[in-house]
């Protein structure tokens, strides 16, 4: 029960830590999905939300951690495995509705306030980006290639004398209890799932480098340069966190090929590249922030000032800006308002004609015409 415990208490600091960084990541001027202008960052009403989530955040997590004993000590006394993060992603979902409870009030100050026919508002563009986009960097590439190479190496070799069965392999660790023939399939399953991540990730970091870029009509030029910067690093971060879940999945393909017995201790050792890989992003998110406001300037930067403020689209963003829906903006993809992350636009025919075969899909598997694989969690 220790282990578990600490590991829960563990989930629970850093989706805390998590959710106090994330009003910080979006940058002043976007102040819980609201956008402000620069003077209105620091309005005794966005001061005084900030200090509320804060406090209520650790108050929330620190009745998740006094319920987290009681709650770990129940599921350990089960005949069911051990599920860490239950009560981390409850009081995630509980920080999550705090965030929403700060974006609506400092919306309904902003309307109140007047603030948004405060100073002439405009976009910027940057068509370099279109003519010289951020190049993907591929050498970044090669570590991921190179796990992924000597997973298939290692699977080769088994599948030439494979057994009659094998464990039951679950992403990041296998169920013993269990076999399985010994398919060719079964025993290349590690090498196909690294194979879909790097293609996943490949196809994410094309879409996001030719995505609308984030710029600020009021610092057009310093904007568009640390944006270049961001985009290279949020690549740079993806390739080697294709790498850091290649390097897991074969470190648990090892007990599944019976090249090291399975215990705890492999399957613990198994998580740690995913661990590892959230420690580089932090630092890079605390330390560039959105589109990389937080990138100092270069000389002649700092006077920089159009006279414009961004645009005011607050109507187009639901659900404190993670979801955006706009008929008239033709982009598919562009930077959300929660943290540092991208979205679709649900406005986009693209979008919903992804949504009407996901929903499609859905609609035949519960009826029973298709039959999805039945497979549990890879984690």
């Amino acid at each position: 029960m220790t282990l578990f415990l600490a590991a829960d208490l563990a989930a629970i600091a850093l989706v805390t830590c998590l959710m106090l960084a994330l009003p910080a990541l979006a940058g002043a001027t976007l102040a819980f999905g609201v956008r402000v202008s620069a003077g209105r960052a620091s309005d005794p009403a966005v001061v005084a939300e900030r200090s509320a989530y804060a406090r209520l955040t650790v108050l929330a997590a620190t009745v998740a951690t006094v319920v987290s004993i009681p709650v770990t000590a129940l599921i350990t006394a089960t005949d069911r495995p051990p599920a860490i993060g239950v009560t981390a992603t409850a009081l995630g979902l509980v920080q999550l509705a705090l965030y929403y409870r700060a974006h609506r009030r400092i919306r309904r100050a902003k309307r109140a306030g007047g603030w948004q026919a405060e100073g002439r508002q405009g976009v910027t563009v940057d068509t370099t980006f279109r003519t010289d986009p951020v190049r993907l960097p591929w050498l970044w590439g090669l570590p991921g290639l190179a796990v992924l190479l000597v997973t298939a190496g290692l699977g080769w070799s088994r599948l030439r004398e494979p057994p009659a069965t094998l464990p039951l392999w679950r992403g990041f660790g296998i169920d013993p209890a269990r076999r399985v023939p010994a398919t060719p399939t079964a025993v290349l399953e590690p090498v196909i799932y690294q194979l879909a991540i790097g293609l996943v990730v490949l196809a994410m970091i094309y879409v996001v480098l030719r995505a609308r870029p984030d710029l600020d009509a009021a610092k057009p030029t310093g904007s568009a340069r640390r944006y270049r910067v961001y985009l290279r690093g949020v690549a740079v971060l993806s390739l080697v966190s294709a790498a850091c879940l290649n390097l897991g999945l074969l470190l648990s393909a090892l007990p599944l090929w019976e090249i090291v017995p399975f215990t705890l201790f492999w399957r613990v050792t198994a998580y740690l590249p995913i661990a590892a890989l959230l420690v580089p992003w932090l630092i890079w998110e605390a330390r560039v922030g959105r589109a990389g406001h937080r990138l100092p300037a270069l000389p002649g930067e700092e006077e920089e000032e159009s006279g414009v403020v961004q645009r005011d689209d607050d109507r187009h963003w639901f659900l404190a800006g993670a979801v955006y829906a706009n008929r008239s903006d033709p982009a598919l993809l562009v930077p959300a308002r929660l943290g540092s992350s991208w979205t679709l636009n649900i406005g986009h025919p693209v979008t919903w004609l992804v949504l009407a075969t996901a929903l499609a899909v859905t609609a035949l598997a519960l009826a029973g015409v298709v039959d999805l694989p039945q497979k549990g969690s890879l984690f």
